[in-house]
């Protein structure tokens, strides 16, 4: 775990970091960054979300996961407060599950900085109309920031980032990106192209007429009736529209050998989206079965653990 000490000494001597990451499922890997990747970030970061010295930040998640590590790391930069709660807050950085909650327990308004997981447009609606200022970034452990907005939706390119969608995947360049990720099974390719670095976490995406970035996720896919449905692609259709979260999971079947199920935390969704998906998704990529569970549930970093969702 990464402490704001061992990052000022490390950005002092032109060292290097070493954090963790983690993914939906699985065992952590290991990322070894340059200290001046987080650190002259920092201002960019503290610019877009209004972090100052007069700021007082909570960090509800676990320090093993890098975004918290990064998070605490900016608030000491910035001179900022960290405090133990919400209602000590000027700023919150946490996952969509934990915003869930904020809203859910009428906090006052706060301004608050969502990654970890994608924030559905539905979800950053509610935060909004509760008051919140919200923010929300994608990236990951081995590439930092990769881009900015209101919610998954909404966003475009991380200041001084490149992003290409080469074969549907996002790669990125950077100063922002790690030297290299350390453990097996690797995520993390890496290319030089025009004297450049790029790199890619095998995340899928593509950019949208007017310049957003619409990140679909991992190519995780099921086979249903002899058609192979990313999963992914079938979130991305529904996400719009979902007023709580909505995960598509693959069950098992005596006949098709997988049937889609559509997961939701929100019962209006489960009512709602059926119609939403016969409307925009072919036959193949509609979910099945839906199925309303209260929260979904979350790894030790605070990432959506598809493995342990219970779903019929």
């Amino acid at each position: 775990m990464i402490t704001p000490a061992a990052l000022r000494s490390a950005y002092a001597t032109v060292d290097t970091i070493r954090v963790a990451t983690s993914g939906t499922s699985g065992a952590p890997r290991w990322v070894v960054r340059t200290a001046a990747s987080w650190v002259d970030s920092f201002a960019v970061v503290a610019r877009l979300c209004g972090l100052g010295q007069g700021s007082r930040a909570w960090v509800p998640g676990p320090m093993t996961a890098s975004m918290n590590a990064y998070a605490v790391c900016l608030v000491d930069h910035v001179g900022a407060a960290l405090v133990g709660g919400p209602g000590d807050a000027t700023h919150v950085f946490c996952t969509p599950t934990a915003l869930t909650a904020l809203v859910d327990d009428d906090q006052d308004p706060l301004v608050v900085v969502v990654a970890g997981d994608r924030l559905s447009p539905g979800l950053a609606d509610r935060a909004a109309s509760a008051g919140h200022t919200v923010h929300h970034y994608y990236g990951a452990a081995q590439l930092s920031f990769v881009a900015w907005g209101r919610d998954a939706a909404s966003l475009r390119p991380f200041p001084e980032v490149d992003v290409d969608v080469r074969d549907g995947e996002v790669w990125v360049a950077s100063p922002w990106l790690c030297l290299r990720e350390v453990g097996d099974p690797a995520v993390l390719r890496t290319e030089l192209r025009d004297g450049r670095t790029w790199m890619t976490v095998g995340d899928r995406g593509s950019f949208s007429s007017d310049g957003r970035l619409v990140v679909a996720g991992r190519a995780d896919a099921v086979t249903t009736g002899g058609v192979t449905v990313a999963l992914a692609d079938v979130e991305e259709a529904l996400r719009p529209y979902a007023r709580g979260d909505v995960v598509v999971v693959g069950r098992p079947h005596p006949r098709f050998g997988a049937v889609l199920v559509a997961v939701c935390t929100d019962p209006v969704d489960a009512d709602a989206l059926p119609a939403i998906a016969r409307r925009t998704l072919p036959a193949s990529h509609r979910p099945r079965r839906w199925s309303v569970i209260d929260a979904l549930p979350v790894t030790a970093a605070g990432k959506v653990d598809r493995d342990g969702i219970t779903a019929p």
